[in-house]
């Protein structure tokens, strides 16, 4: 049977317009979800003093209430602090917070303000504004949505020391610097903060300032706020404020009903590896180290190699002019992600809705590479496919006497200094990339079912040798399986 609070959070969340959620970002926290989330803390005594940041109806106040009374919290007394920008929300709030009221060793604050300009204005002491407690815990089911650059949020946070991109990573941010040291904090937030550079500094900021204790991941995409179709992979984190670093738990689920639940506790070298001037966050999913992680032999980067990988140059919206459905006179071949299946290219694709080719001209020219052997990736992967990084090598015995090729923009592609690589070099990245190993790696540190230049960057190498040795192999087989890609790959790694 649903509690109150889950009935009243699907009567309000399905009262409210698709448009008022994207304004505001938010999406109220599932009763699973909620109780989840909460006992992840650790039993406490004392004074607990709680922030929820994003508050919504309460959920995530009403499920942290709720194992206090039912003796899963030890407090003499708890104050909470509800931020919730959206008043029309109050009442529901209000509401949901009501039982607990009768209680005398509990406190209630509702505050209809920013969070963010608030939180600055305590942190940075502004002279006008009542600077707010230290928190010893802070639960938060934050908004999620880009902030612009040159946006007054942005300039606001700077005053505090920090630097971030999307409202959920500067609710967090000043979560953390709110709470007292010792104090805990549980969020669930999307993963890609992660890694990627826009999040670097409010990783360094998080890693600076806390200790990890545990990171629970959701395996399904669609399932933590599926209720409001939210498509994107979130994680929880519990946060503990200028605690001294220890092995990290990683729990997974396939969806909120936590029925397949498994836990693994990994060192922290595995969550964060040392050295790593970017601090990308992994995520291992089981105790298994990676080959990557292993090996001695996969030890290499593209720079070490020579070897770069670039973004397709062909932006096609900009270039509308230059663009032609199929090749014909003072055209070369241009490939989008349509033309390339498994490992393989077909062009032209008659029936494809992108063009096949560009004109070759002055202004097109400096996007062109030299026609010859590439090793691709396309930088989305689709729904069907298991594998998140899916490569393929162009030949240019496809496209006759083309003397040049254009890559557009969806697309990633492996080059040196702009030009082809050798044939059995192509297909050696070709056939690694594939393998199963390094699908595994990339998926510890990213959350994307996008695949980014940068990311590719991360990954670690076979020497150049071992590479075309794989590339040579590759040419004499009439098919390539996953399972005979997996076993060459493992045996580069021995």
């Amino acid at each position: 049977m649903l509690s109150a609070v889950e009935q009243k959070r699907l009567q309000v969340s399905r009262g409210t317009e698709a448009e008022k959620k994207s304004q505001f970002g938010q999406f109220f926290t599932p009763q699973r979800t909620a109780a989840f989330m909460v006992n992840l803390f650790p039993d406490s005594t004392g004074r607990c003093i709680l922030l929820d940041a994003g508050a919504g109806i309460g959920s995530l106040s009403a499920a942290f209430l709720d194992r206090w009374e039912s003796g899963g919290f030890h407090f003499s007394q708890v104050d909470l602090d509800a931020f919730e920008i959206d008043r029309t929300l109050h009442p529901h709030l209000e509401q949901v917070l009501e039982k607990y009221q009768l209680r005398k060793d509990f406190t209630a604050t509702i505050r209809g303000e920013d969070f963010i300009q608030r939180a600055v204005d305590s942190l940075s002491g502004y002279m006008f504004s009542e600077r707010l407690p230290q928190y010893t815990h802070a639960i938060l089911n934050p908004p999620y949505k880009k902030i612009n650059s040159d946006s007054a949020y942005r300039l606001a946070l700077r005053k505090v020391g920090i630097e971030t991109v999307n409202l959920y990573s500067a609710f967090l941010a000043l979560a953390v610097a709110l709470t007292a040291p010792g104090g805990q904090i549980v969020a669930i937030v999307p993963r890609s903060f992660c890694n990627g550079p826009y999040y670097r500094p409010f990783r360094a900021f998080l890693l600076e300032c806390t200790a990890i204790r545990h990171i629970h991941l959701f395996a399904s995409r669609d399932q933590a706020f599926k209720d409001d179709e939210v498509l994107q992979e979130n994680i929880i984190l519990r946060l503990e404020r200028s605690g001294q670093q220890q092995p990290v738990i990683v729990s997974t689920s396939t969806d909120d009903t936590f029925s397949d639940l498994a836990s693994h506790e990994h060192p922290f070298g595995q969550i964060v590896p040392p050295n790593d001037p970017e601090q990308i966050i992994h995520i291992p999913t089981s105790t298994r180290a990676n080959l990557l992680e292993l090996s001695t032999a996969l030890r290499f980067t593209l720079d070490q190699l020579g070897i770069q990988v670039s973004t397709g140059p062909v932006v096609d919206f900009r270039q509308k002019e230059h663009l032609r459905k199929m090749p014909g006179p003072g055209t070369v071949p241009l490939l989008y992600p349509c033309h390339f299946s498994g490992s393989g290219i077909s062009w032209p694709v008659e029936s494809a809705k992108k063009p096949n080719a560009i004109l070759r001209n002055a202004v097109t020219e400096k996007w062109l590479y030299p026609n010859g052997f590439y090793c691709v990736v396309r930088r989305f992967s689709s729904k069907e496919e298991k594998r998140r990084i899916v490569a393929s090598v162009v030949d240019p015995g496809l496209f006759g006497e083309a003397p040049v090729i254009g890559f557009e923009n969806h697309i990633n592609l492996f080059h040196q200094d702009k030009r082809s690589l050798p044939k059995a070099l192509a297909y050696g990245l070709a056939v690694y990339l594939n393998s199963t190993v390094v699908d595994e790696y990339f998926r510890r540190f990213s959350g994307h079912t996008q695949v980014n230049a940068a990311d590719l960057k991360l990954i670690k190498y076979p020497s150049l040798l071992m590479l075309t040795e794989l590339g040579e192999w590759a040419l004499q087989q009439d098919r390539l399986t996953q399972a005979s890609i997996d076993h060459m790959v493992g045996a580069l790694g021995t």
